[in-house]
């Protein structure tokens, strides 16, 4: 009897122990069964799922796999992780609702022909003619294009129409100064597209103004001040020089240069004054009609304003329209024989005023200077 028992217990001890091993291997298979090598997930087979701890630590068994998987794939592209990681400074897309979209290139692998460099690290180089030195090889074939306005002045085509050799003074072009012992001078543009009449000519109100020119050179930046004295008719001339000047920046070598202006004042500027400052009578003038304009100005005159000294009358003149450079005298100032102020104001901001009669402004190619008619 004890035998028996003896071999009842060994008996029930071997079926645990089996039954035990069994277990063991079945979650072995369910493991195997939970993902190929891919990473994909694979069909686990139903014997395998008769007890729900099984199930669940093949479960979990199939999120290490799978998260293994995935690891290796981003370890494949690691170029393209690179390269969003370097554009980490981007701003981030916005979804169509305006908020900031939550996808990562950790979901979807960066398509790019990287070749291993940051973008960001071509940024520090100069683009080409950005160095402030001025050198420059064929200077003087500089392409011609459309000037470009900058404050107080611009920059494009810097040419020439004076004799660089016998270097003449200015015959007075369009702003009609005549004959003048002027050497530094220039035409400056008219338009910024062809006919658009957007550039500093404006009507003639450039006139008299002085300009700081500096041009690319294989020396490098040539500098030089010149009066405006004339309009470019070039489609594409930005400042076109006088000879003197011209010779200063080109030598003997003329042509189209880049270059770059700005207005400034012609006080204590040699070479840009032909004589001392005036007002002068357009030929022709009379008691019932005049025009004047001033000669050797400071700067671009901007406005004339004549008052009675002994009244309260007051006469803001009108710039000539086709007769560039010239300023309307109203006909009552001309038959009057009173004393006025004809006050002269520039662009620079600094006045000139002469003490005249109103006649004086009636007679026809008069010269009235400024030293002989200031206010004592």
């Amino acid at each position: 009897m004890y035998i028996k028992i003896m071999n009842l217990r060994e008996f029930i001890f071997g079926m645990v122990s089996a039954a035990a091993l069994a277990s063991s291997f079945a979650l072995s298979l369910s493991v195997t069964a939970c993902g190929d090598s891919d990473g994909s997930p694979a069909a686990v087979d139903e014997s395998s799922s008769s007890s729900e701890e099984s199930s669940s630590v093949a479960a979990s068994s199939s999120s290490v796999a799978l998260s293994s998987s995935s690891s290796e794939r981003l370890a494949q592209s690691s170029s393209s992780v690179k390269y969003a990681e370097s554009s980490s400074s981007e701003k981030p897309s916005e979804s169509s609702s305006g908020r900031t979209s939550s996808s990562s290139v950790f979901e979807k692998p960066v398509e790019s022909s990287f070749s291993g460099i940051p973008a960001e690290s071509s940024s520090s180089e100069k683009p080409v003619e950005s160095s402030d030195s001025g050198v420059c090889t064929n200077c003087d074939s500089y392409t011609a294009s459309d000037p470009i306005l900058v404050e107080n002045g611009g920059k494009g085509s810097v040419t020439t129409y004076g004799s660089v050799t016998e270097k003449e003074t200015s015959l007075g072009g369009a702003c009609n100064y005549g004959q003048t012992n002027i050497q530094y001078y220039a035409a400056i543009h008219v338009n910024v597209s062809p006919g658009d009449d957007k550039g500093p000519w404006d009507g003639g109100m450039a006139c008299g103004g002085c300009v700081h020119v500096k041009a690319k050179t294989p020396d490098g930046w040539k500098e030089v001040t010149v009066r405006i004295t004339d309009r470019c008719p070039d489609a594409n001339c930005g400042v076109d020089l006088g000879g003197a000047p011209a010779s200063d920046i080109m030598g003997s070598r003329v042509g189209r240069y880049y270059g770059e202006w700005e207005f400034v004042s012609c006080e204590g500027v040699e070479g840009v004054w032909g004589d001392s400052t005036s007002i002068w009578v357009k030929e022709g003038a009379s008691k019932y009609w005049s025009i004047i304009q001033v000669r050797n100005p400071k700067d671009a005159v901007r406005k004339i304003v004549i008052r009675e000294m002994n009244g309260d009358k007051s006469y803001t003149l009108e710039m000539v329209v086709g007769t560039e450079n010239f300023w309307t005298v109203p006909q009552e100032i001309l038959q009057s024989d009173k004393s006025y102020s004809v006050l002269v104001s520039y662009r620079s901001g600094t006045d000139d005023e002469w003490i005249l009669k109103g006649l004086d402004l009636a007679k026809p190619e008069e010269t009235l200077y400024l030293h002989d008619f200031r206010k004592k």
